[in-house]
C-alpha cells in the first residue's frame, strides 16, 4: 500500500462513520490521519517497522498506528470492511454527487434504506426526497440535476490528476532495466482539459523479447494503487487504478514508436484526416508504420516528424491535433509558432495570507523570482468574499502599502499591487473607484449570483468591463471542471466590449478552471482581445500550474504576441493600467 491508498481507506472510513452517525471526534481522527499520511514525504510502508517514526507524524496517534499495522499485516482495515458491508460500496458513489453530504445520505438511508445513485434518483423522481426533514422540492430538483451531471462527467479526471498519475507510471516503468523510452499519449498529451483514460507507450529491449516482456508486465502489476487487471496480452497490459482511471500500457519496437505516438495521441478526427491524406498519396498509415500501398515498403515509423514529412506536412504539435484547420496550415507552412512556458515573464494573479492564501507577499515574490519571472502581482480578494477574509477599502489601502514595501526590498522582480475585486450582481465593483485607481492592475471576477439569466449576466460583465479601473476579467465563465458548469452569457458581446475597452481576458491555469477554454481563447483572438495567463495561486507551489494554462493556450493556437504577460515589465505595466 502506498500513502495515497492508505489515505483513501481512512477518508472512506471517515465518510462512512459520518453516515453512520458516529462520534464527530472519531470521524475527525480518521480524516486527520488521512491528511497526515497524504502529506508525509516518506512512504508509511518504509516506516511501519519502527512505530516511533510513525507516531512522530503529526495526526498519527496510537490508535491510528494500530490501524496502520493492521492494514500492512492483513491487507485491509476491519472497520473499513465492516462499514462497507453495512452500507455497501455504492454508498461511496453517492458522496461524489454535489449536494449529497454524509448527513443527507444518512437521512435517506434511515428513511428508505437506499444506498445507490439509481435508488436516490428514483426517490427524487417520485417526490419522496422532498418529504424528508430539511428537504424540499427545490432541493429535490437540484439533486436530480447533480445526478445528471455526475453521469455526464463520470470517468473523467482533471488534467493535473491525470498527469501526476501518468508520471508515477512513467517513473515506475523507467526503473525497469531494458526500458528506454516511456511516453504518455492520448488526450493527456494533447492537453485536453479533462482526461478519460491513460495511454502509455513503452519501447526498449524489454519490450521486444517474449520472456523479458512478461517480466516487465509482472513489474507493472506491482505499481502502487493498481486495483484490477483488465487485460494482459502480447503487446499491451490494461488495468484500473484506485479511483477508477483505466491505463493501457503498450509495448513497441523502436521502428514503430513514432507511428504509435501519432496514432495513439489522436484525436480521432485528426487521425482520420491524416490517414485519408496518406491513402490519396499511395500510403497506408497504421500504429505500426507508414507504408506503400503497392508493395508494403515501410516509408516512416520511428518518429512522428518523419511521418508528417512523408505526407507533405510540417510537424503538427500534439495540442493542435483536433482537425480544426491544422492540416491545411501544415500543408501551407503557416502553422503558428505556439507560445511556450518560457515566454511567460510574470504571473499576475495570486493570493496571500491577507485573505485566503497560505503564504506572505515576500514568500510569493521569492517563489516567483526563483522561477525566473521579471514581475508578479498580489491580487487578494475584496470584501464581498467574506469567507476568504476579503479586503474592504481601508484594508486594501494598507495592503497596497505592504506590497509597495515588499517591492522596494526584494530585488530582481517587480511586484505590482493589485486586487481581485468582485463583480457584484448589478455589475458594479466591490471596492470604491478611489481605491481601485491606486492599484497597478485590477482583476474583476464573478464569485456569486451564478444563476442570473444570460442577458443579465452579459450586462453585468459588460458593466464591469466598462469600469475604467478594470484591467482583466478573471476566470471569465466561472466554470469548475467536473463540478460546475459555466454561467450563461453572450460571449461575443462580452469579447466585443473587452476589445473596445482594451480589457484583457484571463486564462486561469488552475486545473479545475482552465478558464477560458481553447474555443473561447480562439474567439478572443479573433476579436483582438489580449490574454493574460495566470495561476490564481494560493500557495507558492501553485505557481507550477502555469503549465496547464500554456497547454490550453497552445490548443487555441496562441502565440506569445497574443499574451500580455509575455511582455517586458515596462511594456506590461503600460498595457495593463487603464484608470
Amino acid at each position: 500500500m502506498d500513502n495515497k491508498a492508505i489515505a483513501g481507506i481512512f477518508y472512506e472510513t471517515a465518510d462512512l462513520l459520518e453516515i453512520d452517525g458516529q462520534d464527530s471526534f472519531r470521524i475527525r481522527s480518521y480524516r486527520n490521519a488521512a491528511e497526515a499520511v497524504e502529506a508525509s514525504p516518506q512512504q508509511i510502508s518504509d516506516l511501519i517497522s519502527d512505530p516511533k517514526q510513525v507516531l512522530a507524524i503529526p495526526g498519527i496517534g496510537k490508535g491510528m498506528l494500530a490501524n496502520l499495522q493492521e492494514m500492512f499485516k492483513e491487507g485491509r482495515l476491519s472497520l473499513h470492511v465492516e462499514m462497507l458491508t453495512k452500507y455497501r460500496p455504492s454508498m461511496l458513489d453517492l458522496l461524489k454527487i454535489q449536494g449529497l453530504g454524509p448527513k443527507t445520505i444518512a437521512l435517506i438511508w434511515s428513511a428508505y434504506q437506499v444506498c445507490d445513485v439509481e435508488g436516490v434518483e428514483k426517490l427524487a423522481r417520485e417526490g419522496k426526497i422532498r418529504t424528508l426533514p430539511r428537504m424540499g422540492e427545490k432541493h429535490e430538483q437540484k439533486l436530480l440535476k447533480a445526478i445528471e451531471d455526475y453521469r455526464r462527467i463520470g470517468g473523467r479526471f482533471l488534467l493535473d490528476a491525470a498527469g501526476a498519475q501518468a508520471q508515477k507510471i512513467v517513473d515506475h516503468l523507467c526503473d525497469y532495466p531494458g526500458v528506454e523510452k516511456v511516453t504518455p499519449a492520448g488526450s493527456l498529451r494533447r492537453g485536453r482539459e479533462t482526461v478519460g483514460d491513460l495511454d502509455i507507450l513503452v519501447t526498449g529491449p524489454a519490450c521486444c523479447d517474449d520472456t523479458e516482456r512478461e517480466k516487465l508486465i509482472d513489474h507493472i502489476i506491482k505499481l502502487p494503487g493498481l486495483m484490477e487487471i483488465i487485460a494482459r496480452g502480447e503487446n499491451k497490459v490494461s488495468f484500473r487504478l484506485r479511483g477508477g482511471m483505466q491505463v493501457d500500457v503498450r509495448f513497441l519496437s523502436p521502428e514503430s514508436f513514432g507511428a504509435a505516438m501519432q496514432y495513439f495521441t489522436g484525436s480521432k478526427g485528426h487521425n482520420v484526416a491524416i490517414r485519408q491524406r496518406a491513402l490519396k498519396m499511395g500510403y497506408t498509415l497504421s500504429e505500426y508504420s507508414l507504408a506503400r500501398l503497392d508493395d508494403a515498403t515501410v516509408v516512416a515509423g520511428k518518429t512522428e516528424a518523419e511521418i508528417y514529412a512523408a505526407v507533405g506536412l510540417d510537424y503538427i504539435p500534439p495540442e493542435m491535433r483536433e482537425n480544426t484547420g491544422e492540416i491545411e496550415a501544415a500543408e501551407k507552412h503557416t502553422l503558428p509558432v505556439l507560445i511556450r512556458q518560457e515566454d511567460i515573464q510574470g504571473d499576475v494573479h495570486m493570493h496571500t495570507v491577507e485573505t485566503d492564501g497560505r503564504n506572505s507577499i515576500e514568500e510569493m515574490a521569492e517563489a516567483a523570482r526563483e522561477r525566473g519571472y521579471k514581475y508578479m502581482a498580489i491580487t487578494d480578494h475584496s470584501k464581498n468574499l467574506a469567507f476568504a477574509n476579503g479586503l474592504d477599502d481601508e484594508r486594501a489601502l494598507k495592503h497596497i502599502e505592504c506590497i509597495r514595501a515588499a517591492n522596494d526590498s526584494i530585488k530582481e522582480i517587480r511586484i505590482f499591487a493589485g486586487i481581485e475585486v468582485d463583480i457584484l450582481g448589478d455589475g458594479t465593483l466591490d471596492l470604491s473607484d478611489e481605491v481601485l485607481q491606486q492599484m497597478d492592475l485590477v482583476i474583476a471576477s464573478v464569485h456569486s449570483h451564478f444563476g442570473q439569466s444570460a442577458p443579465d449576466m452579459t450586462d453585468r460583465l459588460i458593466r464591469a468591463i466598462s469600469n475604467p479601473n478594470t484591467s482583466i476579467i478573471g476566470h471569465p465563465t466561472g466554470r469548475l471542471l467536473l463540478r460546475r458548469d459555466a454561467y450563461q452569457f453572450d460571449m461575443d458581446e462580452v469579447l466585443k466590449a473587452a476589445a473596445q475597452n482594451k480589457v484583457a481576458m484571463e486564462l486561469n491555469s488552475y486545473p479545475d478552471r482552465l478558464d477560458l477554454c481553447d474555443r473561447h481563447l480562439r474567439l478572443a483572438k479573433q476579436y483582438g482581445v489580449r490574454i493574460v495567463i495566470n495561476t490564481d495561486s494560493h500557495h507558492t507551489s501553485h505557481l507550477d500550474k502555469i503549465k496547464y494554462g500554456i497547454l490550453q493556450a497552445r490548443r487555441a493556437w496562441l502565440t506569445k504576441e497574443d499574451v500580455l504577460n509575455t511582455l517586458p515589465v515596462d511594456k506590461f505595466a503600460k498595457a495593463i493600467k487603464r484608470g
